[in-house]
């Protein structure tokens, strides 16, 4: 497994859309920031964040969805990222792209009003409360989102978790953020109208939790 591991670490560097900063680099002034739609994807397009995107399959099946939108999926794992660069190479997707650092570093890598949305998919909840600050709709978080997002960007949030949903939902009521959709179960289609994209894509793990019975949350809300 290590091995394997250090094959995809070194492969992962011949990849030109996956792009791993040191932590030193985004400190001192990452140099895309800023310059994601001039140097990197030579387009005006929107750009769009997964964040904690793993193997990258919600980040890949959104870019090829919508081929005039830029996505761009963030993970520290190099392991996991590596699987997801591995695909876009593939299939020569142009609009998609990999960013290998930590999520608390966000707002070095993105500057004000660089980002049009951000996605959010199947995180661990940390449930813990030690662990509270580590929930990435934790406020610190959404205050570093909030820097980079344009003004009514949205957030979208799409767990089998009923805690994080809650807690999500209980967040943005405290600061009377302008929610668009709230649900608890979008698989039971009975009484909701939902956009088609929460259910043309499905994760890995979304497969495996709507075979255990798990309801899927999903919540899209704004900062403003």
């Amino acid at each position: 497994m290590a091995k394997n591991k250090l094959s995809r670490f070194e492969e992962n560097k011949s990849f030109s859309h996956l792009i791993q900063p040191e932590r030193s680099e985004m400190l001192d002034g990452f140099e895309l920031r800023g310059k994601w739609n001039q140097e990197f994807f030579k387009n005006n397009n929107p750009i769009i964040l997964e964040l904690g995107c793993g193997k990258g399959e919600y980040t890949i099946g959104l870019g090829e969805k919508f081929p005039k939108t830029n996505f761009i999926g963030v993970d520290i794992k190099g392991a996991r990222l590596w699987r997801g660069a591995k695909t876009v190479e593939e299939r020569k997707m142009k609009n998609t792209g990999f960013l290998r650092t930590q999520i608390e570093l966000i707002d070095l890598a993105f500057a004000p009003g660089e980002v049009s949305e951000i996605w959010i998919t199947f995180p661990d909840p940390q449930i813990k409360f030690r662990r509270k600050k580590h929930r990435l709709t934790h406020p610190d978080f959404l205050a570093r989102y909030k820097k980079i997002l344009k003004p009514g960007g949205f957030i979208h949030l799409k767990t089998d978790s009923e805690f994080l949903h809650g807690y999500t939902c209980g967040i943005v009521e405290m600061n009377d953020y302008k929610v668009e959709i709230s649900n608890h179960d979008i698989y039971n289609r009975s009484t909701h109208d939902l956009p088609d994209y929460l259910f043309d894509i499905q994760t890995h793990y979304e497969k495996l939790f709507l075979n255990e019975g798990k309801k899927i949350t999903y919540i899209k809300f704004q900062l403003d």
